[in-house]
């Protein structure tokens, strides 16, 4: 699982609070913790390969959605391998992690492996959270038609920049000046917490909006694209937003718990003492919390697979096969290095009205195509309800 408590452990003089939830059953925490993150990288390796009788998508060439949909996956692949790593240690190196808790201890590589396994759980998942607030950007933009493959490279640039800068930052801040005095006061733990779940707390908030404005969106597309709102227009808006809700539930359903398990915790950081019997419902919420944490935080990255592309099946495809490039096909790259529309010869077209339309039609199918990518019925009914396809 992903938690600030994760780093906070590797001091030697850490809190009461840390102390109550990382002493409590470790043997079966982390199993937990093994478990889960197995379970969901199998099935999310499963669900990214390709299947055998699965017709081609759409799209041939990558768009930017789709691209942001793969990286997330990846770091939830690359998180969950960090857990598995992280507690298999634990679990088969007891008296290699019972050095952590020694304040002048001479071997610094308990302390290393806790700090560096810490680091690496908390980037990739603090990634995976930028990645999907620029899945909502990006979708929003799409539908603008103000993005394309071509702004991925900015992706990159606010998620890897954003997650290492606050992952350092908060590192730097709770070890200062050195590991055995970490932890010493709030001034050094609250920085750390706060770098750790603003990206988090910013899905949270921000999704939903983006989200929402996309959908109002595509709505004004599909709308504008024939003059009418017929019945399949109006099912695939309602796939999208289904798309858009199923993701934002996966989020809430992964990461809730730490929200509840981190307040609880801060709570009785603040009391004298945590031992006392008024809190012993607080204390049970709290551990209940943090396996919770252990089953669900792994869990995302199939989750979220569901919620992408829904369930692929079973029948995996390992046979390599020689794509043709589609050279003639539209990509997304068009609609996003156009962010305006193409300047029209109003004589060459004034005798042809259809081309003008065709040509806008192509850009709303392809930007609604790259929302719903992955749901074959919503293509197939989109084609179906194109211009194009009832000029034939």
């Amino acid at each position: 699982m992903a938690s600030p408590r994760l780093e906070t452990y590797c001091c030697p003089n850490r809190d009461a609070a840390t102390q109550l939830v990382m002493n409590f059953q470790p043997e079966v925490f982390c199993g937990v913790c093994i478990g889960s993150a197995s379970i969901s990288l199998l099935l999310t390796i499963l669900q990214l390969l390709p299947k055998k009788g699965q017709s081609p998508r759409k799209m041939p060439k990558a768009s930017s959605s789709s691209t942001i949909l793969l990286l997330i996956s990846i770091c939830d692949i690359l998180g969950g391998v960090g857990m598995i790593f992280r507690s298999s240690v634990w679990l088969g190196f007891p008296g290699f992690i019972a050095n952590i808790s020694v304040v002048n201890g001479t071997d610094v590589w308990p302390s290393t492996f806790c700090v560096g396994s810490a680091m690496w759980i908390q980037l990739l998942y603090s990634a995976g959270f930028w990645w999907l607030f620029c899945y909502a950007v990006d979708s929003y933009l799409v539908v603008r038609r103000s993005a394309g493959l071509s702004t991925i490279v900015l992706y990159h640039m606010m998620t890897w920049g954003l997650a290492v800068l606050l992952c350092v930052e908060g590192i730097a801040l709770l070890y200062y000046p050195s590991l055995s005095s970490c932890e010493n006061g709030l001034e050094h733990a609250i920085p750390h917490y706060i770098t750790t779940y603003v990206p988090l707390l910013l899905v949270l908030v921000a999704n939903p909006i983006l989200f929402r404005r996309t959908v109002s969106a595509v709505a004004s597309l599909l709308k504008g694209r024939q003059g009418i709102y017929t019945e399949n227009e109006r099912r695939l808006g309602t796939e999208i937003q289904l798309r858009f809700f199923k993701i934002m539930l996966v989020f809430v359903i992964c990461w809730s718990s730490n929200i509840i398990n981190e307040t609880l915790l801060f709570y009785l950081e603040m009391q004298p003492d945590i031992n006392e019997m008024p809190l012993k419902n607080i204390r049970s919420a709290a551990l209940i919390t943090w396996i919770i944490m252990g089953v669900l935080n792994p869990m995302q990255g199939f989750l979220f697979t569901l919620a992408f592309y829904g369930w692929t099946g079973w029948r995996v495809d390992l046979k390599w096969r020689k794509r043709e490039i589609p050279w003639e096909s539209m990509s997304s790259s068009t609609v996003g290095e156009n962010t305006y529309p193409s300047p029209v010869n109003y004589q060459s077209n004034i005798h042809d009205p259809k081309k003008i339309l065709t040509t806008d039609s192509q850009q709303t199918d392809e930007a609604i195509s790259m929302l719903s990518e992955g749901n074959t019925s919503s293509d197939e009914r989109l084609t179906r309800s194109s211009p194009i396809y009832q000029g034939w």
